[in-house]
């Protein structure tokens, strides 16, 4: 089996620098994190291996999820982001899902940023597909994206 057997990704190229992708990626995740209308609101993110990810999603007739709750496997300031749902904080174990990875690399004069879910099987890709992933993580993306350029412009 290949890594990117069971792997969902999206990519695009934002007129920004890393540091500021960063920026947004770390300190706005609430603008951006989930396709709007919805809204995001972070519980938690002890960016550090071994730190727990909590985030929460609402919809506008007060839909919910989660919260989705995972740790940090390795965080690279600018660089790499990877995340699983496998363990809650403290190395309990969870029924897992997947494992994010968050990735920044310059590129023609601002930053190539590419999300990508990793399942553990063929079943928990096809599920995450039929929730709207392409559709969802690329709006998500976009709104990453203009908060970044937005970010920039201002600086």
């Amino acid at each position: 089996m290949s890594s990117a057997e069971h792997e969902l990704s999206v990519s695009c190229h934002i007129a920004a620098p890393r540091a500021i992708c960063w920026k947004v990626w770390t300190d706005l995740k609430d603008e951006w994190f989930c396709p709007k209308p919805w809204r995001a609101e972070v519980i938690e993110e002890d960016l550090r291996p071994g730190g727990r990810s909590a985030v929460q999603m609402f919809g506008t007739d007060g839909e919910e999820t989660g919260p989705m709750e995972g740790v940090f496997l390795e965080v690279v300031p600018e660089a790499l982001v990877v995340s699983t749902d496998a363990y809650a904080s403290g190395w309990i174990p969870q029924t897992p899902f997947m494992t994010a990875f968050w990735q920044w690399a310059e590129e023609a004069e601002g930053t190539r940023f590419t999300a990508t879910a990793r399942h553990w099987d063929a079943e928990a890709k096809a599920r995450h597909e039929n929730m709207g992933f392409h559709p969802g993580w690329e709006q998500m993306m976009d709104q990453y994206k203009a908060l970044c350029e937005i970010s920039a412009a201002s600086a």
